[in-house]
């Protein structure tokens, strides 16, 4: 009886030491040695789950001069963004407020309020955004087997850079030199990266930079037009049956053009913040809108750009509403929404 049970045993040493050197190795998270029937690049611990790619070497740390290079872009971004910020809201104070409050002490009282109220909420959004920590990973025990539970390093990669964990969804950011959860981009214009700690509040940013620069752009075109010198069209008055549209329009932009010489110091002033603003609100306006696409489908700019991440949850108005931490009625009512829209479409896939 002896024998039967011992030839088995012989047989798996035989197919243990048949297995070559480079197919053993030692995963980093629990320090167990893992043997592979074939060699793989990547290969994932059975007990921890770390993901080990066994081609990857330590990183060089970056040079000084790189380093100054993108902590003085940062800080360039960021001291030009507060002074434009800065200069609109004082500029426009001094420019737009005479001009309100000619008109009624209600009108120019209501609008001061609106433009405190405005001007507050996207400095303390600015604010946060740039000097919250965009969400650094929580230590966690790792290298060493007794230490390690099962699964507690599930999914984790090593970091090169940190030499330390890296959860799943994080990066590692050169310019803050640390790895950050969820992280969208690096934004050099609040000198911060955008994760999961500040992420929500860069967006209520941008929210707050659009309807400020709208605001803005409608107050100062208001007050150019109030103040804006008399246009005359003499060319347009005499042979105006005979101009052609384009030569009409080509006649009034040269008159407009040809008035703004005469504008006071105040009006040019108005006519740079209403350009200021409309080009601002442009372009924050596309930024917000692909921010707001990328969480509708639960997913990262970072992770858009990398195929095998790309869409990594199901996508929904519920991706907002977690995103935001919504209060309970209307959570509620955006998640019987997207309920509904998510019963048409599967009724809709079903006839096809």
């Amino acid at each position: 009886m002896v024998e039967p049970e011992q030839r088995p045993l012989q047989e798996v040493e035989q197919c243990v030491t048949s297995i070559p050197e480079d197919h053993e190795a030692t995963c980093w998270g629990c320090g167990l040695r893992l043997i592979f029937a074939s060699y793989s690049p990547v290969y994932k611990c059975g007990w921890c789950g770390a993901i080990t790619q066994s081609n990857q070497t330590a990183r060089k740390p970056d040079s000084v001069c790189f380093s100054h290079w993108r902590r003085l872009r940062d800080r360039f971004f960021v001291t030009v963004l507060i002074l434009f910020m800065l200069f609109v809201i004082c500029g426009g104070v001094w420019a737009v407020y005479p001009i309100v409050f000619s008109v009624s002490k209600f009108c120019g009282v209501f609008h001061c309020m609106v433009t405190a109220i405005l001007a507050a909420f996207t400095i303390t959004s600015y604010c946060l955004a740039s000097f919250k920590s965009a969400g650094a990973p929580t230590n966690i025990r790792w290298g060493s087997y007794p230490m390690v539970a099962k699964n507690d390093l599930e999914n984790y990669t090593f970091c090169t850079y940190c030499n330390k964990p890296k959860p799943p969804r994080a990066h590692h950011c050169r310019s803050c030199k640390m790895c950050v959860v969820d992280m969208d981009h690096h934004c050099p214009f609040i000198g911060n990266c955008v994760g999961a700690s500040n992420h929500h509040v860069f967006v209520i940013f941008l929210i707050s930079v659009v309807i400020s620069c709208a605001y803005a752009a409608v107050m100062t075109i208001y007050a150019s037009y109030q103040i804006w010198p008399s246009v005359e069209f003499p060319d347009l008055a005499s042979s105006r049956q005979s101009m052609s549209s384009m030569k009409i329009l080509l006649e009034i932009i040269t008159a407009v053009a040809g008035s703004a010489f005469f504008l006071s110091a105040r009006g040019l002033v108005l006519v740079y913040l209403a350009f200021a603003s409309l080009s601002v609100n442009a372009g924050i306006s596309v930024l917000l809108c692909q921010q707001l696409s990328y969480i509708y489908e639960g997913n990262t700019y970072l992770n858009h750009l990398s195929s095998q991440n790309a869409m990594h949850g199901e996508r929904g108005l519920h991706n907002i509403v977690r995103f935001f931490a919504c209060p309970y009625p209307i959570s509620r009512v955006l998640l019987r929404y997207s309920n509904v829209d998510k019963l048409q479409d599967n009724s809709g896939s079903k006839l096809l």
